[in-house]
């Protein structure tokens, strides 16, 4: 069907649902049919607006509007992974070079320094050096925690940044599922202290319903690997399952957890994400309203959900009353306000003007940071590529 015939399509199935809807695939290209990473979906309470691809506005009329400010770094190579440590410094891995950068300094003055390499990764399509996260006692133990596709598995390890010396990493939980697609890869320390992890169900669509393996989940470990305490089994690490591929997590202010999910062929996903919860895929995708004819007993719709051409969300950041989601095939900055009650409309910034947008993180002063994936073979990179950009929130 032609793309313009298409879309009129969509737009007028929204229109009859009632819904705002948006757009979101991240990987269209990849070596199987079903590259474009995503997730399902099933009934649940207080289900928001959603963005939609015909929504003319493009800036946001709420709270905070960003503005980017300048570039922070360039000439990166896939940043992947983007935390931030208590002396305001940021650490950044890069996909395919396996490299742990640190970046020191203030406003538009950034110093790059490569402080090691993860040895055991061994990049493949979506794979590689992926997420990174800061031990909430960085202070005291200055251990930094990395989801790594290895030859055999995808793992996470954790090492000890001396400096500008990263330490030998240690396995920290090994056996997840890989594969050259839909990896997974995010991590997050919540304010509970302990660690979660968004992995993939790596191509295998079963793998998200099977309850013993580790692939299609969102996990919640101990710093040491084990499973944390109160998890729906208390000897397993998973902590919700029936995704596709997650990697975007992000608390907000009432310490909810959130997650971005790529879609198969029609809907990417943002989902709250509550214990024990199962969300769908393969046997929805998107809303169970998005399904008819399919049971959704037992499983949890997402609170927005983007046509898989103008999402592809893969980095989330909470910051000024809104969630920031960083769109691939998108090429965007989306911004979803959260309201007392579930979700304002979304809005899509930068569109066009970046490129594809990875890995969004709230910085100590208050800004955005988010990264460019552009040289990830499927963008177009511009001289400066890939950046990262910082994004002011102005009122």
């Amino acid at each position: 069907m032609p793309e313009s015939l298409r879309r009129a399509a969509l737009v007028t199935s929204l229109t009859i649902c009632l819904v705002l809807a948006g757009c979101g695939t991240d990987e269209p290209d990849a070596s199987t049919p079903e590259s474009s990473e995503s997730s399902s979906s099933s009934p649940s309470a207080g289900q928001s607006p959603s963005a939609s691809p015909s929504a003319p506005e493009q800036t946001a009329s709420g709270p905070a509007r960003p503005q980017v400010a300048g570039t922070v770094a360039s000439g990166l190579e896939v940043p992947w992974g983007l935390a931030f440590l208590p002396d305001g410094s940021a650490v950044v891995t890069e996909r395919d070079s396996a490299r742990v950068l640190r970046l020191t300094g203030e406003g538009e003055e950034w110093k790059v320094t490569e402080v090691g390499r993860i040895e055991a990764a061994a990049p493949e399509v979506e794979g590689g050096l992926l997420g990174v996260a800061a031990s909430p006692d960085f202070d005291s133990d200055r251990t930094l925690f990395f989801y790594v596709t290895a030859a055999d598995d995808n793992r996470i390890v954790r090492a000890e940044l001396d400096g500008d010396r990263l330490g030998e990493p240690e396995p920290v939980l090994t056996g997840i599922p890989r594969g050259m697609i839909h990896d997974g890869g995010r991590l997050l320390f919540g304010p509970d202290g302990y660690l979660y992890a968004s992995t993939g169900e790596i191509g295998e669509r079963e793998l998200a319903q099977d309850r013993e393996s580790l692939a299609g989940k969102i996990l919640r470990i101990t710093p040491d690997g084990r499973p944390a305490p109160g998890n729906p089994d208390p000897d397993s690490s998973v902590w919700s399952w029936g995704h596709r591929n997650v990697q975007g997590l992000a608390t907000d202010d009432r310490d909810r957890l959130w997650a971005s999910e790529f879609g198969d062929s029609t809907w990417d996903e943002l989902n709250l994400v509550r214990k024990g919860r199962n969300y769908g895929w393969p046997r929805i995708e998107g809303r169970s309203a998005d399904n008819p004819g399919v049971s959704a007993d037992g499983l949890t719709d997402p609170l927005a959900v983007w046509s898989t051409d103008e999402a592809s969300p893969s980095g989330l950041a909470y910051a000024e009353g809104s969630l920031w989601l960083g769109a691939l095939r998108g090429t965007r900055l989306w911004q979803v306000p959260v309201t007392d009650d579930g979700l304002g409309r979304p809005r899509g910034h930068f569109v066009g003007d970046y490129g594809r947008l990875r890995s969004i993180a709230a910085a100590p002063d208050g800004s955005l940071w988010m990264t460019t994936s552009n040289r990830d073979g499927r963008g177009t990179p511009s001289d400066e590529d890939d950046r990262i950009l910082r994004v002011t929130l102005e009122r």
